[in-house]
């Protein structure tokens, strides 16, 4: 249920990246102010968490997971009926709350859920509704929309929200918070800890520059290589078994060189995003871009899971709002200025705005993680088996 529940949020956060063209078009807005749509989502998902967190550190992670995914179902439903876009991202933005605080708790759920030397297994497993929501859930939306309309696909996914929060309700047994995490705990433990100083500082660089290519990548293709709304969605289908093939390949190369491994990754993300820039114009160019999109982008945020935790094992649910707080600030600060970049100059300046990001944050590895650890920890979250 945990990992149905990701797959939930992940499609919900993400889902906009498939529809910018139709939701811009039917609310009268452009490209770039439709990717707001992203922006507001992450903005909320990553201040808001360590606040979050901390006020509901007492509350039954049960009973906080069901009232997440509630507001996941109304958030969904609002942005389908809205009759403007304001209301659409006033939506989002709340929905985005819950997004953060269910990335703080989720992994830490699953966890509990099984005996503790299964941990790590479990872990894996519920991130693997990432690679889910990517394979399936958005393209699958994307589809949707061109057999019906952007609203539709978005009531969907509402009724969807609906059987996960039921099902976590009957089978996810009572979990009393373990760990209470003051708010102060969460932004001082970067500033004395300067493993994971670095470690967020690298990631996020390659999730600014992913975002700000990504959540673009349909207007790129429509002007670029005259896609239709169903090679789109072909396109992140393959982008989408891409990352699952890729946090497979790292699940075991992280245990054997855990920087080694975010380097070929970071590096991977650099030559994905100016292959589709210089051959992305074709359909067999696009389709090797977006292959090798998805399995360097699936490979690293398996790494720089096991990197966040490997620098601060002492202190789970700090480390992980911290990744919280910088991850989803990146994705939405990474639409931002891809949406600045798309609308001045041009949705090709998105990309190469991605291309500069990616390419900083593989340099910043390079040059600061010759004193890290070069293999995850015996009990890493996120390495599968």
């Amino acid at each position: 249920m945990i990992t149905a529940s990701l797959f939930i949020f992940v499609t919900t956060e993400l889902m906009p990246v498939g529809l910018l063209t139709p939701v811009g078009a039917s609310l009268q807005v452009s490209v770039g102010v439709a990717g707001l749509m992203v922006t507001l989502y992450g903005v909320s998902a990553g201040l808001g968490v360590p606040f979050i967190v901390a006020w509901t550190r007492r509350v039954n992670r049960r009973v906080l997971l069901s009232a997440l995914l509630a507001v996941l179902v109304l958030g969904n439903l609002v942005t389908a009926v809205s009759p403007n876009y304001p209301l659409v991202l006033a939506a989002r933005l709340i929905m985005g709350f819950a997004n953060g605080v269910f990335w703080a708790i989720g992994v830490g759920m699953a966890m509990r859920l099984v005996p503790r030397r299964h941990a790590s297994r479990a872990a894996a497993v519920a991130l693997s509704g990432i690679s889910i929501a990517t394979v399936v859930g958005i393209p699958l939306g994307t589809f949707l929309e061109s057999l019906t309309d952007w609203r539709t696909t978005f009531l969907i996914w509402s009724g969807l929200g609906v059987l996960v929060l039921l099902a976590v309700a009957a089978v996810i047994p009572s979990l009393p918070s373990e760990n209470a995490v003051p708010v102060r705990e969460v932004f001082g433990l970067p500033i004395r800890n300067v493993r994971l100083r670095s470690v967020m500082f690298a990631v996020i660089l390659y999730v600014l520059g992913h975002f700000g290519a990504y959540t673009f990548v349909r207007p790129f293709m429509e002007d670029t290589a005259s896609a239709t709304p169903a090679f789109v969605a072909a396109l992140l289908i393959i982008y989408g078994v891409g990352g699952a093939a890729g946090n497979f390949i790292a699940g075991y190369t992280v245990n054997k060189s855990l920087r080694g491994s975010f380097v070929v990754a970071c590096a991977g993300l650099v030559v994905s995003l100016v292959l589709l820039l210089t051959i992305g114009h074709s359909q067999a160019g696009s389709i090797v871009s977006l292959a090798l999109w998805g399995v360097s982008f699936g490979a690293a945020n398996l790494c720089q899971i096991n990197m966040t935790l490997a620098a601060a094992p002492d202190t789970f649910e700090a480390a992980m709002s911290i990744n919280t707080l910088g991850y989803n600030t990146s994705i939405a600060l990474g639409a931002l200025f891809g949406g600045l970049f798309a609308d001045h100059l041009g949705v090709t300046s998105a990309v190469w705005f991605g291309v500069a990001l990616t390419a900083a944050s593989l340099l910043l590895t390079l040059a600061t993680g010759r004193k890290a650890p070069d293999a995850a920890p015996d009990a890493e979250l996120a390495g599968s088996r």
